[in-house]
C-alpha cells in the first residue's frame, strides 16, 4: 500500500522511502544506459568527475534530442532519476521507466507528486537529472523554467551543467533520427554550483533571481563546452 507524504515539524512536508524512485532501480538504468550508449556510439565524456561523489546533486542538461537523458544516463557517474514527461510513458514503457527509477511528471499542471518524489531523491542524497527548458528545443538554455531554481532552492543541493552536443548531427548518420555512431555525441559536465543567495528564501522574486544566475552558469557552461569540443549544440 502506497503512503502519503507525512508532515514534519513545522508543517514541512517529510518524504518517506516509499515516496522515493527506487535507487537500486536507477542503478540498474545507469548500466543499461553504459552498455548502450557506449556500445552504439562510444560518447566522449569530458568533467565527469566534477558531479560529487556524494550527496544531492541536480544535473541540469540542455535538451535537443530524445537521446540526450539516456546519454546522460549511461555517462554520469551516479545513478539519475529523471524527471520525464508522462507521455513518455506509454505501453511497456511505463513500467520499464518507473522500474529503473525514473519520474513521471504531468507539464501541463502542478504535479506535486512528482514534485514530492523529485524532492525525496534530494532528502535522500540522490541525483535528480532535469532539463529546464522543458522540452526539446535548440538546446541552448534560452528558456529556462522555474522549476529548476525550485528545488536547488529549496534542498540546497548543488547544480552540475552538463552539456550533450552532437546528438542533432546528420552527417554520418546510419540510422535515420539517431546521432552517427561510434563517437558521434559529447557530453561535457561542468563546476558544481549553488543558485540561491544563502538565505534559503523561496518567494516568487527569489526563485526569480536564481532562475537567472542558473541561466547564466549554464549559457556559459555551453560556450565553454562548445569551444571545449568543436562543436555546436544543433548541427542538421
Amino acid at each position: 500500500m502506497r503512503r502519503h507524504p507525512r508532515r514534519g515539524e513545522a508543517g514541512r512536508t517529510v518524504t518517506t522511502p516509499t515516496d522515493v524512485p527506487s535507487v537500486r532501480g536507477a542503478e540498474v538504468g545507469r548500466r543499461i544506459g553504459v552498455g548502450l550508449m557506449y556500445g552504439l556510439w562510444k560518447p566522449r565524456v569530458l568533467g565527469a568527475w566534477r558531479v560529487p561523489a556524494t550527496g544531492p546533486v541536480i544535473l541540469a542538461v540542455n535538451h535537443s534530442h530524445f537521446i540526450d537523458g539516456p546519454m546522460l544516463m549511461g555517462t554520469a557517474p551516479r545513478p539519475v532519476h529523471f524527471l520525464i514527461k508522462k507521455e513518455a510513458f506509454i505501453g511497456p514503457l511505463d513500467p520499464f521507466l518507473l522500474g529503473i527509477g525514473q519520474l513521471k511528471v504531468d507539464r501541463a499542471s502542478a504535479d506535486r507528486a512528482a514534485i514530492t518524489r523529485a524532492v525525496g531523491v534530494l532528502e535522500h542524497g540522490g541525483v535528480l537529472g532535469i532539463f529546464p527548458e522543458g522540452t526539446r528545443g535548440e538546446g541552448d538554455f534560452a528558456s529556462l523554467r522555474a522549476g529548476l531554481a525550485y528545488f536547488a532552492v529549496r534542498s540546497g543541493a548543488p547544480i552540475v551543467p552538463v552539456a550533450v552536443l552532437g546528438s542533432t548531427e546528420r552527417r554520418g548518420r546510419l540510422i535515420r533520427g539517431l546521432p552517427p555512431l561510434r563517437g558521434g555525441v559529447d557530453v561535457v559536465f561542468g563546476d558544481a554550483f549553488q543558485a540561491g543567495d544563502g538565505s534559503g528564501r523561496r518567494t516568487r522574486t527569489a526563485l526569480d533571481q536564481a532562475t537567472v544566475r542558473i541561466q547564466e552558469r549554464l549559457t556559459t557552461h555551453l560556450e565553454n563546452a562548445r569551444r571545449l569540443t568543436g562543436r555546436r549544440a544543433t548541427l542538421k
